[in-house]
């Protein structure tokens, strides 16, 4: 029996289908290959390189003068940190950059505000620096506690433990209290800022990104400081500096600086969001004192003959502040257990802050034990 013989077209037809399949399993093996691959290459991968993950930062913000004369004690500070951790900002007077001829820390390099003032001691100029600097930390979406520190600040503890003590409230860290004393508040600023709303505090707080916006926000508070807040001629005058003479007529003595923030918050009905005290120690028994330059109105000043290991103890096992005029007693607590009260210190000379870190007093390196959270 003779089979048909095949027609063209039709062996033409099967040849393609052939044809087809044979790159349709081609296809389907390379893809299968590369599936593999590209997984196998994603767990080696996340297995030698874990995936980055930015961490919310804390901005530190410094106010100074010209230079940052503890620099290197801020270089140790921050010596081997992930910078994912961190920002800097320096408010310095106009001009001022900060480069290799003006700073021995490299973590300063360019750090300067480029649209800073000049501050003038006992009036709103130095509420304005804050602000600028504030702005310029408010542009990294990442920062989310600014931490203002003066030039003369120094660290307690390493970075590690400065940073989980921040970062572990949702709270502003702010001093905060009922001020008594006449001739601060001026009967003025009433209606906008009623006498209840009246707070005194240290300047140097840390705050969340919230009350940070509240701040750079703020139209209505900060104009009346401006306008009624400021020191008075006597005091002006034993501190002057460069600016216009002293107006002795003004008869309200309010330091803008001390009062700002606290009263801000408490007059946006937010105090319910801080911790209210500060974490930067500032001494101001000065009643002792025999040297007439530390006699006054600023805190005292650590010289090179302060500067002892006793000395910085001393701050650390403060954990409790009692404020007279709220007889309220703030004891010292970090994530729920007794903690110590400060994380920094002023104000400090360099031959002092220099002392104590050669002396490895300060505890700021990353190898440094510091003072356990569990504690």
């Amino acid at each position: 029996m003779k089979r048909k013989p095949i027609s063209p077209k039709l062996l033409i037809r099967n040849k393609w289908k052939t044809k087809i399949v044979a790159l349709l399993l081609v296809v389907f093996c390379f893809s299968t290959i590369l599936l593999m691959d590209a997984q196998y290459s994603r767990i080696d991968a996340s297995s030698i390189f874990p995936q980055f993950v930015q961490k919310p930062k804390i901005a530190f913000l410094f106010l100074a003068r010209n230079r940052l004369p503890l620099d290197l004690v801020w270089d140790e500070f921050f010596q081997g940190e992930n910078e994912n951790r961190f920002s800097i900002y320096v408010h310095s007077r106009p001009g001022f950059l900060l480069n290799k001829l003006t700073t021995r820390s490299r973590y300063f390099f360019d750090r300067q505000v480029n649209n800073s003032i000049q501050i003038y001691w006992g009036e709103a100029s130095m509420i304005e620096a804050e602000i600028i600097l504030l702005q310029h930390a408010l542009m990294d979406p990442f920062n989310e506690r600014f931490a203002f520190l003066s030039d003369s600040c120094i660290p307690l503890y390493n970075f590690s433990y400065t940073y989980d003590y921040i970062m572990s409230t949702s709270t502003s860290f702010v001093d905060s209290f009922a001020d008594t004393k006449e001739g601060r508040y001026n009967p003025r600023m009433d209606p906008v800022i009623p006498v209840y709303d009246w707070r005194k505090g240290s300047q140097w707080v840390i705050l969340t990104r919230k009350h940070a916006e509240v701040i750079v926000k703020d139209e209505v508070v900060f104009p009346m400081f401006q306008q009624h807040c400021q020191a008075s001629g006597n005091i002006k005058n034993i501190f002057a500096t460069v600016g216009d003479p002293a107006d002795n007529s003004k008869e309200h003595n309010c330091i803008p600086d001390e009062h700002y923030v606290a009263t801000l918050l408490a007059h946006k009905g937010l105090e319910g969001e801080i911790t209210r005290r500060s974490l930067t120690h500032t001494s101001w028994d000065i009643s002792s004192s025999k040297d007439r330059e530390r006699q006054g109105w600023h805190p005292v000043t650590y010289k090179l003959a302060d500067a002892t290991p006793m000395l910085i103890q001393s701050i650390k096992d403060i954990d409790n502040i009692y404020y007279e005029t709220e007889y309220r007693r703030e004891w010292c607590t970090s994530k729920g257990k007794p903690s110590p009260c400060f994380l920094f210190a002023r104000k400090f000379t360099r031959p002092a802050a220099m002392r104590l870190l050669n002396m490895s007093t300060l505890g700021v390196s990353k190898e440094a034990s510091g003072y356990s959270l569990m504690r």
